[in-house]
């Protein structure tokens, strides 16, 4: 019997799959990036998505699979892997959920929605609860072409995004290792007043926006100072970030904790598991990251 279900982010089935084996669980088989288990759904940082409550139903028919999932609920993504053809005749009986883009900073889908597969054309596993609002957990936005000076930017609207916590006009931002600024932008392009900490400087277009101060350092050597967000995007050891960011909550200087964390070579899982440890925190992979964490501290979920 599957209990729980979890949907690995592309070309990091390896990293979810030694993240749940040290948490205890089993993965049975994997249906394409969909991990599955005969043990109940624990926290994993490395899943996009989570399927909390799976059950394999019978389906001799098209029919059959739709009124099962139109009985349980009416909102449905579909994950294909197999049987192409007989998901989409069963996905035109259901109504339609479509992974529509986001205009930053609006909301995240708070329609309640399920997740349904074919493990054989006449066996479906369905969950009508999952941890990620997104279909198939991917935060997709309208991207800005021309703004901000690279695609960093998406990491920070999604992690806002999914928190629904925005920092605002009055707030005060301090952002390590901030060239060239994208994350700046975002901070920026909300009002906020930011001050970006790095050794190189900002792009033209971000130092010239409005309260935005550019200060030559290394985030390293920065004693805590009175922010209301702090953000971290710098490349450093998990340890050593680590290390930074405890510090930074021990000072009791920073209202909010933005940081990624990034992984060079093999994933340094006890220090991801001791980020997630810290009193008040977080840990998640969003869509946008790549073999990175995100860590928030001090943001209720919204």
């Amino acid at each position: 019997m599957i209990l729980s279900a979890y949907l690995a982010a592309e070309g990091l089935e390896a990293t979810l799959t030694e993240e749940l084996r040290r948490a205890g669980v089993d993965i049975a088989a994997w249906h394409g990036r969909l991990a599955l288990s005969g043990q109940p759904p624990v926290p994993s940082a490395w899943a996009l998505d989570v399927w909390t409550a799976p059950r394999e139903i019978a389906v001799p028919s098209v029919k059959s699979a739709a009124d099962a999932l139109r009985a349980m609920q009416r909102n449905w993504q579909a994950y294909a892997v197999a049987h192409h053809r007989r998901m989409a005749l069963i996905g035109e009986r259901l109504p339609p959920v479509k992974a529509r883009k986001l205009v930053f900073p609006e909301p995240a889908p708070t329609a309640h929605l399920g997740a349904w597969t074919l493990l054989a054309p006449d066996t479906m596993l369905a969950s009508p609860t999952k941890t990620s609002p997104f279909v198939n957990g991917e935060c997709l936005f309208e991207e800005d072409h021309i703004g901000p000076p690279s695609r960093a930017y998406l990491k920070l609207w999604e992690a806002l995004t999914r928190l629904g916590a925005y920092p605002g006009p009055g707030d005060t931002c301090l952002d390590l290792g901030a060239a060239p600024g994208g994350w700046t932008w975002v901070l920026a392009s909300l009002g906020a007043r930011v001050t970006a900490i790095d050794k190189a400087e900002l792009d033209p277009r971000v130092s010239a926006m409005p309260g935005v101060t550019w200060r030559e350092g290394s985030a390293f050597a920065l004693p805590p100072e009175k922010v209301d967000w702090l953000v971290c995007d710098v490349i450093a050891y998990p340890d050593r970030l680590l290390a930074l960011m405890q510090a930074w909550i021990a000072s009791g200087m920073a209202g909010r904790i933005v940081c990624t964390i990034k992984f060079q070579g093999e994933t340094d899982h006890p220090a991801a598991e001791a980020f997630a440890a810290i009193a008040g925190g977080q840990v998640i992979h969003l869509f946008h990251n790549k073999h990175e964490l995100t860590f928030v501290w001090g943001i209720i979920p919204g």
